[in-house]
């Protein structure tokens, strides 16, 4: 990619979807969805299971197929190879490596450094201090030699985000980072995906079942149904009762059904 190509890429959004609709095994999981996201901005991206989170996912990556629309990666709607290699995909299951793996820490990691050009060569500068720099920033230094398998859930989760950042990926896809991690990892998973944005300068749309958490910690919400039913500010984000009428779902009872949703979400924080 010529000069004049990147510095074009540069001033483009990560990401432009207008109007994109995705058919799987014969039923719509996505219709009409327009959304652009910026640079910088650490985007949580939740919704019901088969709401399309994943399939808007694996879409964005080319893994799935269209129907109809438009899906712009750094301006580009046939993005290139070297415009591919600046996201960073990780999967809900990326952390979940045999227990019988003999792999270390910093071996895992040197994995992101590894293309079609370069993987029958020896590590070369450049290689191994990329792999540094993204241990440091996943601050992963003291357990680098550590067996893979003998890792936490929430360092088994940094070692993976590690492993796209030693890519120099730009724009991370995340699905469901947050699954299987205990609570003190999760907190400090969120610091650290927070201070890839605003330290290392990185875009981050990710999935998560878990809306208070998300909301705590990413810039801005989008809740996906087949559609996009909000996309705003992460303290903006609707209540309950507004959630279901945003859905579509109606009360089935006469009494006031948004205070009794309180009083029950009241009593389980009581608990």
């Amino acid at each position: 990619m010529s000069t004049v190509d990147l510095m074009e890429t540069s001033k483009n959004p990560p990401l432009k979807v207008e109007k994109l609709s995705v058919n799987r095994s014969g039923q719509t999981v996505l219709e009409d969805v327009c959304l652009t996201i910026n640079e910088g901005e650490f985007v949580g991206l939740v919704g019901p299971n088969g709401g399309g989170k994943t399939t808007l996912l694996l879409t964005i990556l080319g893994l799935l197929k269209s129907r109809k629309g438009i899906i712009e990666l750094y301006g580009h709607t046939k993005p290139s190879g070297e415009i591919f290699r600046k996201l960073g995909w990780v999967s809900q299951h990326a952390s979940n490596l045999p227990k019988n793996i003999k792999l270390t820490v910093k071996e895992l990691i040197q994995l992101g450094t590894l293309n079609s050009g370069n993987m029958f060569w020896r590590y070369s500068t450049d290689q191994n201090e990329r792999v540094d720099r993204a241990i440091k920033l996943a601050d992963l230094e003291s357990v680098q030699d550590r067996n893979v398998s003998n890792l936490s859930g929430g360092q088994r989760q940094r070692a993976v985000i590690a492993r796209v950042l030693a890519s120099e990926a730009d724009f991370i896809l995340l699905d469901e980072p947050l699954v299987g991690i205990d609570r003190e990892s999760r907190n400090s998973l969120l610091k650290f995906l927070d201070q890839l944005c605003h330290e290392a300068q990185k875009t981050i749309l990710m999935v998560s079942h878990d809306i208070a958490a998300i909301q705590q910690a990413s810039h801005r919400m989008i809740f996906l149904e087949e559609k996009i039913r909000y996309d705003g500010a992460a303290d903006c984000f609707p209540g309950l009762a507004e959630l279901a009428n945003l859905r579509g779902i109606e009360p089935v009872h006469e009494s006031n059904n948004s205070e009794n949703m309180l009083y029950q979400l009241e009593n389980l924080e009581g608990k």
